[in-house]
């Protein structure tokens, strides 16, 4: 399954409450691999704008491009998480390929998949609302009801079922089926000065 280029950035995306961050916290782990998880600028920006508006939908693609394109240059792998929903452009996942072939890197679409009965049982587990995402059955209903989920289809590399591998196990299975090299030292966010 390894693609021709070096693979630089690990896009997992699927629906609210599938385990998309916990599981590539684990791949984290096993790779260190830094992790730019979805709400780390979703927060930033509806930090000033609100979801959904035009400076969001447009500062979030922004930040999310240049992020990859960035660390596509510096032969950076990446790991990234994504929710597939209406208010992210069509050309997005174009872009992402785009910034990362640019460099010679390989965009890796690894697609995580739940059941909407344990969607239902996970969107009220504690750590998704204080990680201020959907936290609840009632929005989680609406927003699926009223097409939120809505996005035109993603390729995907490797389908995980995230009901029938534990966390740990999924991102197990990802390597694998990568064969990921990790990197040697862990990615440390503040360095020691020297």
């Amino acid at each position: 399954m390894r693609t021709e280029a070096a693979v630089k950035l690990i896009f997992l995306y699927g629906p609210a409450a599938c385990g998309k961050l916990t599981v590539a916290r684990q791949l984290s782990a096993l790779t260190n691999y830094p992790l730019f998880h979805n709400h780390l600028v979703l927060d930033a920006v509806t930090s000033v704008f609100s979801f959904g508006s035009e400076p969001f939908v447009r500062l979030r693609s922004f930040y999310w491009l240049a992020m990859f394109e960035e660390a596509a240059r510096q032969d950076r792998p990446l790991i990234f998480t994504f929710a597939p929903e209406r208010t992210v452009p069509d050309s997005f996942i174009e872009e992402t390929r785009a910034v990362v072939e640019r460099h010679g890197g390989a965009v890796v679409f690894v697609e995580l998949q739940v059941s909407p009965e344990a969607q239902m049982r996970r969107v009220e587990n504690a750590d998704r609302k204080a990680s201020k995402k959907i936290h609840s059955r009632e929005v989680l209903g609406k927003f699926i009801a009223g097409g939120g989920a809505d996005y035109r289809p993603i390729p995907t590399n490797l389908v995980i079922d995230t009901e029938v591998l534990a966390p740990e196990a999924a991102a197990q299975a990802i390597v694998e089926a990568l064969a990921l090299e990790p990197l040697s030292e862990p990615h440390v966010m503040y360095p020691d000065p020297a």
